[in-house]
């Protein structure tokens, strides 16, 4: 069992930056690739960024490619997602998710464990 707990969302101007973060519980953290998802009001929730166990690959969505940067810490059992050039389309919850297997999972099925979501709001 692994408990995910999501922080560092708020209101940004666009083009500002946020940092996102998320604890992990247990002592099995480095046996997860790590995913972020998002869900705006009215869609679907979509895949944003993965991060393989040791940290040492990563995958993002075309959407943010070139502006979020995921990143982990096996240390502290968290995983990152900076976020520059922030648009007001990025505006959504924001979940990071533990996948079991797989090197870079890019499906919300492919995660068994979930955070509560984090606000993020980018106004224009």
């Amino acid at each position: 069992q692994v408990q995910l707990v999501e922080s560092g969302g708020g209101l940004v101007q666009a083009g500002g930056s946020l940092r996102l973060s998320c604890a992990a519980s247990g002592r099995t953290f480095s046996s997860y690739a790590m995913g972020w998802f998002r869900q705006a009001p009215g869609k679907e929730r979509e895949f944003i960024a993965s991060i393989s166990r040791r940290g040492s690959g990563s995958i993002y969505a075309d959407s943010v490619k070139g502006r979020f940067t995921i990143s982990r810490d096996n240390a502290k059992n968290t995983v990152y997602l900076q976020m520059n050039s922030l648009k007001p389309d990025d505006t959504a919850v924001y979940y990071c998710a533990a996948a079991p297997s797989g090197y870079l999972p890019l499906t919300s099925r492919d995660y068994r464990y979930w955070g509560q979501g984090t606000q993020v709001t980018v106004s224009s």
